[in-house]
């Protein structure tokens, strides 16, 4: 049996083609459902042809797409991935996760759309709950940080929706990629003091990791403020216009201060969610990383005083796509749950 499991965003698509626990391909595609809602049917359809897919393949589905701009609801988000999916594969046989750990046919998961709508999270926590009995999840993306906890192989999060979840500290908006730094940080060191930082997304979070080497130029996966290159000459322009300069009036060792300060204001601020979540259970000591900005995780679980597990735990050692352990997760457990069920 080869399953391809999905992680459907508004800004990213992630698959992974599995069969038994070794993934055999995944892919991480940039596509913002905004930008080119009629197209994401035939957008699923070449990623899926990149994996090798097959007719006879199952899907398994989760998404983010429908916090997108582009629909009115989350009712209307789930909606249109669901007849997205559906046109794209109308020959194979679609099951959809919820956020309470169960597979739905697209029919039932129309008529309960608050089940699905980001249940991303639930997949990942899910799997690690069979494989980490005791650890916190730790899953940067590109756009937001969650923070999972696992207690006796049971996933604990109080948070089940996004509104939920951001109140108990278990989402936190801040990703390795898409968030703009003065949502990151009110004020950077120059010279000799502090200054403030401009609130025209001249620069975002993707160029201080591109210009410190922690994200490569094919990890930034949105378009660039200055619609330039993501290259570090360019990420470097970009994080001198954060204090309204140019590369004419600040050196390379200004940029490296004010990328440094954002880095770990960004680490700071994950590790204290992480310390937040961890009152609730202080008994976990292990976390497990994941996503896009898996650098970041790292960096601020050890912060918090946590054992960092085995990087690869999610995938097995197997070749993977960045960022797309949610995909090779949700693939996973429906794998688990059709052989359970025959």
């Amino acid at each position: 049996m080869t399953v391809i499991g999905w992680d459907i965003g508004g800004v990213n698509t992630k698959a992974a083609r599995v069969n038994g626990d070794a993934p055999l391909t995944a892919r991480n595609e940039p596509f913002e459902i905004q930008s080119a809602p009629a197209t994401l049917a035939a957008r699923l359809e070449d990623i899926a042809a990149g994996l090798g897919a097959e007719k006879s393949d199952v899907h398994a589905i989760t998404m983010t797409a429908e916090l997108s701009q582009f629909f009115r609801t989350k009712r209307e988000g789930v909606s249109y991935v669901l007849d997205a999916v559906e046109r794209a594969f109308s020959n194979a046989r679609t099951l959809v996760y919820t956020v309470d750990g169960r597979f739905l046919d697209p029919v039932a998961a129309r008529d309960s759309p608050l089940l699905v709508a980001a249940s991303n999270w639930t997949a990942t926590a899910s799997l690690i709950a069979t494989l980490v009995p005791d650890a916190i999840l730790i899953d940067v993306g590109t756009t937001t940080t969650d923070i999972i906890p696992i207690a006796s192989g049971l996933v604990a999060a109080i948070g089940r929706n996004d509104p939920e979840r951001l109140l108990s500290g278990e989402l936190l908006y801040l990703g390795a990629v898409r968030t703009p730094v003065e949502a990151i940080v009110h004020r950077v060191p120059l010279h000799d003091g502090l200054a403030g930082v401009s609130a025209e997304s001249f620069a975002l979070a993707g160029d201080v990791h591109l210009w410190r080497g922690d994200l490569s130029p094919e990890g930034y996966t949105t378009p660039t403020p200055d619609k330039r290159p993501p290259t570090r000459v360019f990420a470097g322009e970009r994080i001198a216009r954060i204090v309204c300069a140019d590369r004419d009036l600040l050196d390379e060792s200004d940029i490296d201060r004010i990328a440094a300060f954002v880095a770990d204001t960004m680490i700071a601020r994950i590790a204290g969610s992480i310390a937040r979540v961890r009152e609730r259970h202080p008994h976990l000591e292990t976390a497990v990383i994941a996503g896009h900005g898996a650098f970041l995780a790292r960096a601020a679980a050890r912060r918090a005083g946590l054992r960092v597990a085995h990087d690869d735990l999610l995938a097995s050692g197997a070749p993977r796509a960045a960022g797309a352990e949610t995909a090779f997760a949700v693939a996973r457990l429906l794998e688990r749950w059709l052989k359970s069920s025959t």
